[in-house]
């Protein structure tokens, strides 16, 4: 079901970055460089329709619009069912979609316990679909429909390694991060800002990437990406379920060769500590 509400609502955002007078439809959320068009607003709407009609005992967690849904108690579910939370990213990569930068996507993914256990997540320009489920490995969607399987890469020194990060809308938090980069830069291969969280982590899958770090994330960033880079045998570090991106917990997701290594690197320049803001 992930695969197939992110891939209508890539569609979706694909009809609609043509048709929308940019003018009057950018506004700003947390700061003037974080920005939410009609197109976001728009498209969380649809995925909580379709996810109302499919799963009205299930909640939603949206960037836009926050929590809401679930109408059965679980004491009421069928056969004793866990309560699932729906966490949706209509647009992970904002900023991109408005410059027209060819990196954003829907982001789907379904929890229990705040446990990611299935997720979507569709690049809306290359048309392609990441897709995992707990347990049973994660695969990528071509354009063209066929379908292959996801491993990260075998790198397997930290100094080869290629990262992904991200910086925050805060200008405190972006500024800890920009020292964090320049102490990391000079270890590593290189360093890629691409703009989408997710597809930050399915590059990791796919070994665009070979690990992506970034603090302050919101679970509709990394809910589906993180399970989808597990899948393909990253390695995970998440914060707590109920964490609030203010909090500036890390995110990261590393290739098996490189995760002790790039672990401790990460720790010993303090990389591990959050970044409130």
């Amino acid at each position: 079901m992930a695969v197939r509400l992110a891939s209508e609502a890539a569609e979706f955002v694909r009809h609609r970055r043509g048709t929308v007078d940019w003018t009057a439809s950018v506004r700003t959320k947390s700061s003037a460089t974080d920005p939410v068009t009609l197109v976001d607003t728009d498209c969380e709407r649809l995925l909580r329709r379709r996810l109302a009609s499919l799963r009205p005992e299930d909640t939603i967690l949206g960037e836009e619009d926050g929590e809401s849904g679930g109408s059965t108690s679980d004491a009421l579910r069928a056969g004793g069912a866990p309560q699932v939370r729906w966490v949706i990213d209509p647009i992970d990569g904002t900023v991109n979609f408005v410059y027209g930068i060819p990196a954003y996507a829907v982001s789907v993914a379904a929890q229990v316990d705040g446990v990611s256990v299935a997720g979507a997540v569709a690049d809306v320009v290359a048309d392609r679909v990441f897709s995992a489920a707990s347990g049973g490995g994660a695969t990528v969607r071509e354009a063209n429909g066929l379908q292959r399987p996801l491993t990260c890469n075998p790198v397997r020194e930290t100094n080869l390694a290629l990262v992904a990060t991200g910086f925050a809308y805060s200008t405190v938090r972006r500024e800890r991060q920009a020292q964090l980069v320049a102490q990391l830069l000079p270890r590593v291969r290189d360093v890629r800002r691409i703009g989408s969280a997710a597809l930050d982590l399915c590059g990791v899958a796919e070994g665009r990437v070979d690990a992506q770090y970034e603090h302050g994330l919101g679970p509709w960033d990394w809910a589906a990406g993180a399970l989808i880079a597990r899948e393909a045998g990253a390695v995970l570090v998440l914060p707590d379920a109920n964490a609030r991106s203010a909090d500036g917990a890390l995110i990261a997701a590393m290739a098996p060769g490189i995760a002790a290594q790039l672990g401790q690197l990460l720790t010993d320049i303090g990389a591990m500590a959050p970044i409130p803001g």
